[in-house]
């Protein structure tokens, strides 16, 4: 979200400070989600690769005796099977904090959205972020079940007549107490001599 934005919507600049600030917090907190993700796939990258490691060595002791040679293949399977689950999980993982990235603030609920979207269509690139896909089909979401998305915000346009320009010069601001004095000072008349109508 951009200041310039916000500012050309007509807020002011104590608003637009709070709701900078607001976002901010909103994207450090999302940031940190992914950097725990990231984190977590990082040490589950290095146990596969140690798990190969140690595969390779009992497959060099195992040579010569068939019942090692059996069991082994039998790990090398379930290896292979975990393997593949855990890339899937971690893709699906993945995709579904990218996507949750990129919906926040846009829809009311997440997951309700997440539903309606095709994950198949939609590329990420190395940094997990996604490259294409998922603006082509939000588009027809919103088409298709605007209610699921926040509306956004337009700027209040009055028809008839215009908001009189507020002046933030303090020597020349002026309050109704001042203006009924100067009123009655301009008429000229002390106020001892002036008639006083409750009597």
């Amino acid at each position: 979200m951009k200041r310039e934005f916000l500012e050309g919507l007509g807020l002011e600049k104590e608003i637009v400070e709070k709701i900078i600030g607001e976002h901010g917090k909103s994207v450090e907190s999302n940031k940190s989600k992914l950097k725990d993700i990231t984190t977590d796939r990082d040490d589950l990258k290095i146990q596969l690769e140690q798990r190969d490691k140690d595969l390779k060595d009992l497959k060099k002791k195992a040579e010569g005796s068939e019942e090692l040679q059996t069991q082994l293949a039998d790990l090398q399977s379930k290896y292979d099977t975990d393997k593949g689950e855990y890339e899937q999980k971690l893709k699906d993982t993945q995709l579904s904090s990218a996507i949750k990235l990129a919906l926040a603030g846009k829809v009311h609920d997440t997951d309700i959205a997440i539903s309606q979207i095709d994950k198949a269509t939609i590329e990420l690139d190395t940094e997990g972020k996604i490259t294409k896909g998922l603006d082509e089909q939000l588009k027809t979401l919103q088409e298709s079940k605007p209610f699921l998305f926040v509306p956004e915000k337009k700027k209040q346009t009055f028809k008839g007549w215009d908001p009189a320009d507020s002046n933030n010069d303090k020597d020349s601001s002026s309050d109704i107490g001042s203006n009924f004095a100067k009123e009655a000072n301009s008429k000229g008349t002390p106020a001892e001599k002036a008639v006083n109508p409750w009597i």
